[in-house]
């Protein structure tokens, strides 16, 4: 049986609701962390929806536990980042963003060549002209050293592509880190994600894996606002709460990003939840969408502030 879900709790919704500010200290522990998760805001890769600023804040709702940590949904793997857990498997559909992680773990030195290579091409012969070339030679073979620069230097790290896999993100305006930050990046990086495995799977096989006393946490593309991105046309968020209510019952403890409300919380993302799978749910206010001002032509945002859901099972 469903019910649609609301982030204004009413009398459909047995969760308690809680308000959550960017910027706010939250003393809950978290997986690995002994005392909670610290902000860490030093992003590896640049992307849309990315949790970076406020993922300390999602993981101090996490339980304490000694189990394993899941991200099925890796993207930026702002969360598992920002944990450092001693066990964790992040994984994602999308060969060369793991190709990416993989590298970062076992050969980060190679990391670097591949962004420096194409940043010393943007000083040869123009960002724009740089970009266009490189975004050409990505869509022709898909690999991690384009598309690691590419992420960092499209507009607003809003990773679009067409249904055929072709990406389709402009050039942005900004410009592109040096060679020597994103060196300190990588170096930083490296230490947080030690402990992690990094594989491509689907979400269902990745999540197959979870036991009693394990955290999956899904970060999936987003019903209302993300149709564009990668992976997210064919996404089916109804088969994502099976797998995770398969997840429920072997004991593992799921947390669920999702559509919140958007245009400062004038209108609200109703999303069917079946009745029971969570227990509580909580609102986090993520700013400004990047996402919206691409689709707007780079408008200003002030009434675009965008609350996300969490939707916990404990």
């Amino acid at each position: 049986m469903f019910f649609i879900g609301s982030c204004f709790i009413g009398s459909l919704m047995q969760y308690e609701f809680f308000e959550v500010n960017r910027g706010a200290t939250l003393d809950a522990p978290s997986i690995g962390v002994p005392v909670g998760a610290r902000p860490f805001r030093t992003q590896l890769l640049k992307w849309v929806g990315n949790k970076q600023r406020f993922a300390h804040e999602i993981a101090s709702f996490f339980p304490a536990t000694t189990g394993k940590y899941f991200e099925p949904f890796l993207g930026s793997a702002a969360v598992l980042g920002t944990l450092a857990p001693k066990r964790a498997l992040g994984s994602d559909s999308f060969g060369p963003l793991i190709e990416i992680w993989k590298t970062l773990k076992h050969e980060p030195d190679k990391l670097i060549e591949w962004y420096g290579v194409r940043l010393r091409l943007c000083s040869k012969i123009g960002k724009e002209r740089a970009y266009e070339e490189i975004k050409a030679n990505y869509n022709a073979i898909p690999n991690p050293a384009d598309f690691i620069f590419l992420s960092r230097s499209c507009y607003g790290g809003v990773v679009r592509f067409r249904r055929d896999g072709y990406m389709s993100t402009p050039c942005g305006p900004h410009t592109p880190v040096s060679v020597e930050s994103f060196t300190q990046r990588v170096r930083i990086w490296r230490q947080r994600v030690r402990e992690a495995e990094f594989e491509r799977l689907d979400y269902r096989e990745a999540m197959k894996q979870a036991r009693e006393g394990d955290i999956v946490y899904c970060d999936p593309p987003y019903s209302f606002t993300q149709a564009i991105l990668y992976g997210a046309q064919s996404f089916n968020l109804a088969e994502l709460l099976e797998t995770i209510a398969a997840c429920k019952m072997r004991g593992a403890a799921v947390i669920l990003s999702i559509d919140g409300s958007k245009k400062s919380g004038q209108f609200i993302c109703d999303i069917p939840i079946p009745t029971g799978l969570f227990k509580r749910e909580v609102a986090v206010n993520v700013g400004r969408s990047m996402l919206r001002r691409f689709q707007r032509g780079g408008d200003t945002l002030e009434n675009e502030v965008v609350h996300d859901r969490l939707l916990l099972t404990y």
